[in-house]
Order: structure tokens, then sequence, then C-alpha cells
């Protein structure tokens, strides 16, 4: 089994409808934040039972947050900034699950679908027909069976190597089942060639309305095996580093807007029953806000949180990234970061299923390095997980790739979450990826030959379709 991104069928299709139809960009993040008020408190936070707190309240919760770190404009001007930007409330009282690895994940999803007593909603790119993704079909089926709804969303180019038969099976459980912008343009529902590139790349699994997991990791067997098994035994899988989190409290219910919002959207059949916005208390004392977007240019919400935070950042962006294809800005703003003097530190696959997108990602080093930006390259495993921690307090996890597919074309979700404590564990999770990853070092990397510049020059001349 392997899996692999469809780089040359997004190529192809991508080359087509730019050169009919002019080619969509990226919003101007700059003008952006020019536009959003210096200072903004929180529009609304939202707390246990869907409960909108006084500005009064939400100033002094953010009050509180900010004694706790050294000073950082992350925690105002960038949120005036996402405020404008985005519906989507800042929630109070979330418990929140860092979930590093697929092993750690996929024991969370079981236990929380075992226990589920009301609905199972899993929307995800790609699911397999493998051992794991079996053990998955065996175990909603069964939870169909006892009573409990189950829904399910997959991507069509994501999951195009699982054979119809494994998604009939769900079906004819009882399960609902939707396939998102199918291949086959005679079930297109409108423009095929427009839909073949807008995929549903969000990963986001939710037990009753009230625990969801979200993040990086697909269903797929790459994600079961351990690191180093290929040392041992150069014909097992190789080991895939993902990230997700459990979340637990109010954001659940912003997720859960998100699934239905994709399910309506894809005519899936109508929902009858179930309690799938059921009052939420609180489980924990994270802020969390719930990053969704869909194609457009003036919806590419990740992208606006993502270089706004790096923009604003004072000390530090620890980041790692899949697929590392950025636009200007996100160069721009790294850049800058660095030469103010934040500690800006990166770390990108060594190892991946798209050999052009490593060589896109090389294309950008040498501005990078000769900035202060310190690159680093993970070489035990095959890097997938998409997070960021900031100045020691703001943190995301989710399933935006840093490259133009994720940024402009692909449904995605990010958690961005607000807490000094779960920042921590961001920290050392990233100190762990950091001992496992080679630092690529200016002096080396500038005497490299010529070849393999050219082929990164080269490839990188059609990174928005890798």
């Amino acid at each position: 089994m392997k899996t692999i991104k469809p780089s040359f069928l997004f190529f192809l299709v991508g080359a087509f409808l730019c050169l009919g139809t002019g080619c969509a960009t990226l919003p101007n993040v700059s003008e952006v934040i020019e536009e959003a008020p210096a200072t903004q408190h929180p529009r609304q936070i939202v707390a246990a039972k869907g409960r909108v707190l006084s500005p009064q309240k939400s100033k002094a919760i953010m009050a509180r947050l900010k004694r706790s770190v050294d000073p950082t404009d992350i925690l105002e001007r960038h949120i005036a900034v996402v405020e404008s930007v985005t519906e989507s409330p800042l929630t109070r009282g979330n418990k929140i699950t860092l979930l590093a690895d697929g092993q750690a994940a996929y024991a969370a999803m079981f236990k929380a679908i075992q226990k589920a007593k009301d609905h199972v909603n899993l929307e995800t790119y790609i699911i397999e027909d493998d051992e794991t993704g079996r053990k998955f079909a065996d175990l909603l089926l069964e939870k169909q069976a006892a009573g409990v709804q189950v829904n399910v969303i997959y991507d069509s180019v994501g999951s195009m190597n699982t054979p119809a038969a494994f998604f009939q099976r769900l079906a004819e459980g009882g399960i609902q089942v939707v396939e998102f912008n199918p291949l086959n343009p005679l079930k297109a529902q409108v423009n095929w060639g427009l839909t073949l590139t807008h995929r549903d790349h969000r990963k986001i699994l939710i037990i009753d309305g009230k625990v969801a997991i979200l993040g990086g990791i697909n269903i797929s067997e790459v994600y079961s095996s351990r690191p180093f098994k290929r040392e041992q035994n150069e014909k097992g899988p190789i080991h895939w580093r993902d990230t997700d989190v459990q979340i637990e409290g109010p954001a659940v219910a912003e997720i859960q807007k998100l699934f239905l919002d994709t399910w309506q959207g894809q005519n899936g059949a109508e929902l009858s029953g179930g309690n799938h916005f059921p009052a939420l208390k609180a489980e924990g004392n994270a802020l969390v806000r719930v990053i969704g977007s869909t194609p457009g240019e003036t919806n590419r919400i990740p992208f606006i949180v993502y270089v706004s935070a790096i923009n604003f950042a004072e000390h530090s962006i620890h980041m790692t990234n899949s697929y590392f294809i950025p636009d200007e800005q996100i160069i721009q703003g790294l850049t800058d970061a660095a030469a103010r003097g934040v500690d800006v530190k990166i770390i990108l696959p060594g190892i991946s299923d798209s050999r052009l997108a490593l060589y896109a990602q090389r294309y950008h080093y040498t501005g990078l390095l000769q900035a202060g930006v310190k690159l680093y390259e993970h070489n035990t495993s095959l890097l997938h997980a998409k997070t960021a921690v900031i100045d020691k307090v703001w943190s995301t996890v989710g399933s935006t790739n840093m490259d133009f597919l994720s940024l402009l074309n692909n449904d995605e979700v990010n958690a961005v979450i607000l807490s000094q404590e779960f920042a921590g564990e961001m920290e050392k999770m990233f100190a762990r990826d950091l001992e496992d990853s080679k630092q690529i070092h200016w002096e080396e990397w500038k005497k490299r030959p010529l070849l393999p510049r050219f082929r990164e020059w080269f490839v990188n001349l059609f990174g928005r379709w890798l």
C-alpha cells in the first residue's frame, strides 16, 4: 500500500483551469491587518452552554492570559485581525489533549467511538481499505447496528484507491456515506473541472456533539507503524509522524457546524433525529477558536491566521509542516520575524510521499537561511504534521499545509488554542521532533551542486499545483 499526493493530476487540471479562467490568488494580509482595528477585545467569548460572556468578562480573561506570558501582540493585535475576518467565536472552557502520532490518535478515536450513544460524524480525506481502515469500518458498523447513527464524508480524490465495495459495505450496514466532489463526472453536481481541484482535506471525528478529534491524521495503516521499523525491516511500512488534538467543551459545537455545512453542501441525506448540538459544559481552561476554510479569495481564513500570527510574533515561532511551498507573504513574514530577533525554527520533511513537493520545498531554503531562519529536516519518519506554537501561548493543530492546494483550493480546519499550558506541551513535542531532525546549515547548503539547485528551481515554477 502506498499513499501519495495526486500532484500530477492537480497539475494537469490546475494548469488547464488557469489557462482558461485565470488563477485565484490569496488575500493580501497586510491590507487585512491595516483595515482591522489596532486593538479589539474579542467580539465574543462563548462559554459553557453557549453563553456569550460580557465584554468586561472577556477582557478580564484575556488580561489573565497576558499576565501568564511575556508581552506579545499575538494576544491583542493578532486577535483583532482574526476577529475581523471570521464569525467563528473564541470559546472558553475547553479541554485539549495532544495526540502525537497515529497510534495515540487511533486509540483516542476508538475509545471515543466505543462510548458513542447518539451519533458519530466522521469526515476524512483518506480512508483506505487496509487493516486500519477495516478496523474503523467494523467498529462503525457495530455502533450503527447498536442504534448510533454514523455519518461519513470521504474525499473522492484522497480515497481514490479505496474500492467502492468498501463504502458500499458501510452503506448496506445503515451508515450514511457522502463522497465529496466525486471524481466521476457523471456524479458531479456542479462544474466537474472546478470541483476536481476543490478537495475536502479535513480530518474530523465528532462523537455525540461532545468530543471532537481533528488534525492531520488520515485513516490508513501508514500511521500504525512505529518509528525506526524500516531500519529493522526495510520491507515494513515507513512510519508517518503526525499530530491530532482531542477537544472537549464548547469548541466542539463549532467543529460540528463545519461538518454539517459540508454534509448539506454535498446534498447528503437529511440527518433526522439525533442531538447534534447538546448543551456543552466547561471541561477545561483552554481558549479555542475553530478555523475552517472553503475555496474563495476572501475565505482563506487559515492563511490569514497563519500570516498574521507570524507577523505579530515577538519571541518564538516553532513550526512543523509537511508540504512547505509557501507564498511570498509567508516567506516575508518568516524572514521579517527572524530579522527582528524572533527565534524562528521550522521542521520540514526529509522524506516525502511527493518527491516534487520536496524539491519545491527546498527551493525556499536559501532565502530563509540567509535571513536567519533555522531549518530542520525530519528524517526518522515521513513528517505529515501541520502544527505551530508561537510565543509560548498561541498554538495551532490542523489539516492546513503551507502549500497552494491547501491554502487556496481545499476545505481545511485548524484549531487555534490560546493556553500557556498547552503551548508548553507543544514545545516539548517540538523539542522531541528536533532530536529526530537534522539542521540545515547555510555554509553547507550554499555548496550544493548545480543539478539539485536547477531541479528545485524548475519544480518550484509549478508549485501552485503540487
